[in-house]
């Protein structure tokens, strides 16, 4: 039996979504944020030293499993039956391979900067606010800013392309993806005059398997076509 760790408005939620999609059976372990530093909580120290979500446990193989995008291709290889993946030796292939590590080696860590930053003046002592506010105005605006516009015209670009981002058939590649692009719509306007991410964004919303995938795992943030609030 797969056991998914989920924290709310989290990375997991593809992974709910993911199971949702190759119909097959799992429970869930739900975790809450803690509310002043919005971070996991303790208790998912006992299952991965990291204390990170997501994390699945796989009773057949006894395997505990972290990382969204090492969790994808552990569940597609084993249960996929061909499912949710190009077949292999094809143009395709390589372009799954590619956006499947890509979400979370290139996209995230421009829009994690945003986020933090844009926290740092709230954080900071009171009488250092001030300067923290400049600090993090001129991050943002010189160099956290840029990079985000950067990826997300490569994401309107690449989905002018094909349908969807290994092709012009929908993958798990597409899920690994839906992260960054729903959490640059809610921090940083990605959808604005960006036409293709805001379809992909509505397609993959209207999926009966992401809206089954919420109702197992209850409210996200991000599920909302409007605007949809940071987490």
């Amino acid at each position: 039996m797969i056991t998914v760790h989920h924290l709310d408005n989290s990375r997991s939620q593809r992974v709910l979504w993911l199971l949702e999609e190759l119909e097959l059976s799992y429970d869930i372990q739900f975790y809450k944020r803690d509310p002043k530093t919005m971070m996991a909580p303790k208790s998912l120290l006992a299952i991965h030293p990291l204390g990170k979500s997501p994390v699945i446990t796989d009773t057949d193989g006894n395997v505990t499993l972290a990382e969204s995008g090492a969790i994808i291709e552990y569940l597609i290889n084993k249960y996929g039956n061909g499912r949710l993946a190009p077949a292999r030796d094809t143009p395709e292939y390589t372009r799954f391979i590619y956006w499947l590590h890509y979400a979370e080696g290139s996209a995230m860590p421009p829009l994690l900067l945003k986020l933090i930053f844009g926290m740092l003046p709230k954080k900071a002592p009171l009488p250092f606010r001030p300067f923290a506010f400049l600090v993090s105005k001129g991050a943002q605006t010189q160099l956290i800013n840029p990079q985000v516009k950067l990826h997300m015209d490569y994401w309107e670009r690449s989905l002018s392309e094909s349908e969807w981002f290994a092709g012009n058939d929908f993958t798990a590649a597409d899920i690994q993806m839906s992260f960054p692009l729903e959490a640059a719509a809610a921090r940083a306007g990605a959808t604005d005059n960006r036409l293709h991410v805001g379809a992909f964004l509505r397609r993959i919303h209207d999926r009966p398997s992401y809206q089954r995938a919420l109702h197992r795992c209850g409210p996200y943030a991000y599920a909302s076509k409007g605007g949809m609030p940071a987490s």
